[in-house]
């Protein structure tokens, strides 16, 4: 393809450093029957064509330059942060301790109306049970399957926001979520049980994973993924089971998912990745305490 050109006002349609970028784009155009030289001049290469065939050359390379453009770097991987399992732990010492204490008399006999969510008794101003009710359950069965998930789920949103920031959210998302249903639901409405934070924990980890990806060069499937797969869980494990509280486990999730997106976002994940983890993690325990004291003091 080199010599052999008879032009008298050669059109320049490419150059580079290297003489195999125009040796690559010669042969695309001599695919389409276009004649072309390779000129050196001053340390670069030239791709030159007749003036005649110009713009269709352009044309050409131009299609070979988008088909051919490189791959995006694959994005860095997502921060994890370590000692997760702290705040599991104390996720189950606070459901095992609270469950001891009302099993062994520890604690006022009444513990369950003092403070399960009862709708009609927070409409009159007992707020502290839309916490107090997330560390009751009814038996045994009720309390393993609340430990399993909300660990599953609570360690993995604790890898992605930190053990003490992922659980602060979990804990009072939930009570939000549990206040929220005690507000608007009919005054006869009562429930106990971690399953909302459970499904707290799912949302904020559906969303925060999805909008960490929102912006990367990605197919849909692949930035909507954990959000869809969130609500897959969500459907498949918050509807079952007879006397599920399926709008206490939808309202967890939603809360969660707003939190979640919320502390995707660059100044919010900033602020949760400087701060130290005990201080959110300790005030999430405060503020069960302080619902507890209201309960027990009420």
């Amino acid at each position: 393809m080199d010599g052999g050109l008879n032009v008298e006002a050669p059109t320049v349609v490419f150059r580079s450093r290297r003489r195999s970028d125009c040796d690559d784009r010669a042969f695309v155009l001599a695919a389409v029957g276009i004649a072309s030289v390779i000129s050196a001049e001053g340390g670069e290469f030239g791709l030159e064509v007749e003036a005649a065939d110009g713009a269709k050359a352009l044309a050409h390379l131009q299609q070979y330059e988008s088909e051919n453009r490189p791959a995006p770097p694959p994005p860095p991987p997502p921060r994890l942060y370590p000692y997760a399992w702290v705040g599991c732990l104390i996720y189950v010492a606070w459901l095992m301790g609270v469950a001891y204490a009302i099993s062994n008399g520890l604690v006022r006999l009444d513990a369950f109306d003092t403070g399960e969510l009862d709708a009609a008794r927070v409409q009159s101003g007992q707020w502290w049970r839309a916490w107090t009710a997330l560390t009751l359950h009814l038996d045994g069965p009720h309390l393993a399957a609340n430990l399993g998930a909300g660990i599953w789920f609570g360690y993995l949103a604790a890898r992605q926001i930190g053990a003490g920031s992922a659980w602060f959210l979990i804990v009072n998302g939930a009570a939000l979520a549990n206040l929220l249903e005690g507000l608007y639901a009919l005054p006869t409405h009562r429930a106990v049980g971690a399953s909302t934070a459970v499904f707290t924990a799912l949302g904020l980890m559906a969303a925060h994973s999805w909008r960490e990806r929102f912006g990367l060069p990605q197919r849909w499937a692949k930035r909507w993924g954990p959000l869809v797969a969130g609500v897959i869980l969500l459907g498949w494990t918050g509807s079952a089971g007879e006397g599920t509280d399926l709008v206490a486990h939808v309202a967890g999730f939603l809360v969660g998912t707003l939190l979640g997106a919320t502390a995707a976002l660059p100044l919010p994940r900033h602020a949760l990745g400087r701060a130290p983890q005990w201080v959110p993690g300790l005030a999430a325990c405060a503020s069960v305490a302080i619902a507890w004291a209201c309960a027990l003091a009420s």
